[in-house]
């Protein structure tokens, strides 16, 4: 999705971090957190979740969730989705807790992280894509905490809602207003399906395909090509490391377009560069997103 006058993301930010909100929020602005939990942390599969808001030095009562979604070693994808009367926040695309104001948001213009925990980007997605009304945030805090040894929470029986906001369809295909330039970067994060053979981001001019990026776990492999006039040109395979992709499992991709290549990362690491081969980067406007993954965020 694109945005004009948006604010541009917090790319791989050091933790602990803190960052400026411009203009505020307001009712209808999304931000997402992405990262990774630290494999040395104390979270696992059981602990819990606390939301608490603190005034004038002082914490309020706490809001615990017993079902802990964050896991040791593993990424997330965090969203707030800020409403006059409260917090939506969505975990892996997947709505997690509804959090009530209890002071006025208007005055908040900082977010901040710390804790065991690895980011790759906090992007920010403004009002205008959800019904929305006039006013701006609270301090909230979310934090897990550790659970003491052997004592383990269950998974709630009924499984979470998915909270309706705008479906991503599949496959997904959107405008990237103004093209590509350098510094331009897009975000995607998702879920691979458990029985996902494919799936391909695209950077499309016109009819071509100026960058395809296609994880293949049928072949161990992310294949990277470029379409001109329906006929592709040479592969490229090679990677540093593993398969970063895993089914069942969710990431984030970064793509940030510089003067002669792409860089691309995963999960907030590096993976590899793409050197552009469609040398008109305005041209390339189009993003196309298929295959056998769930998308749960976009930003171009």
């Amino acid at each position: 999705m694109a945005f004009s006058g948006s604010q541009a993301p917090y790319l791989s930010p050091a933790v602990p971090f803190s960052g400026t909100i411009q203009g505020g929020l307001q009712d209808g602005l999304q931000i997402t957190v992405n990262g990774t939990v630290l494999s040395s942390s104390g979270t696992r599969y059981g602990g819990y979740v606390v939301c608490n808001t603190r005034q004038n030095g002082s914490w309020g009562p706490e809001e615990r969730k017993t079902h802990m979604p964050f896991q040791k070693g593993m990424p997330f994808d965090l969203c707030f989705l800020v409403q006059s009367s409260d917090f939506k926040v969505m975990v892996n695309g997947i709505l997690f807790v509804q959090y009530f104001h209890r002071v006025p948001f208007h005055r908040v213009d900082t977010i901040s992280v710390n804790g065991s925990v690895q980011l790759s980007y906090i992007s920010f997605q403004p009002p205008g894509v959800w019904p929305a009304n006039p006013a701006p945030i609270t301090q909230t805090v979310i934090h897990t905490v550790q659970s003491a040894p052997g004592q383990m929470f269950s998974t709630p029986a009924i499984p979470p809602m998915m909270y309706p906001h705008p479906a991503y369809p599949m496959p997904f295909i959107t405008t990237i207003l103004g093209g590509l330039y350098p510094s331009k970067s897009i975000l995607l994060s998702g879920t691979v399906l458990p029985s996902a053979q494919r799936f391909h981001i695209n950077l499309c001019s016109g009819n071509h395909i100026a960058f395809h990026l296609n994880p293949r776990f049928d072949e161990n492999a992310v294949v990277r090509n470029t379409q001109i006039d329906n006929s592709w040109g040479s592969e490229e395979r090679s990677l540093p490391r593993k398969m970063p992709f895993v089914r069942g499992q969710s990431f984030s991709v970064w793509i940030l377009c510089e003067a002669h290549c792409l860089k691309v990362a995963v999960d907030g690491q590096h993976l590899f560069e793409y050197y552009h081969r469609l040398r008109n980067l305005p041209t390339i406007n189009r993003l196309e997103v298929g295959g056998d993954i769930q998308l749960t965020h976009v930003q171009t």
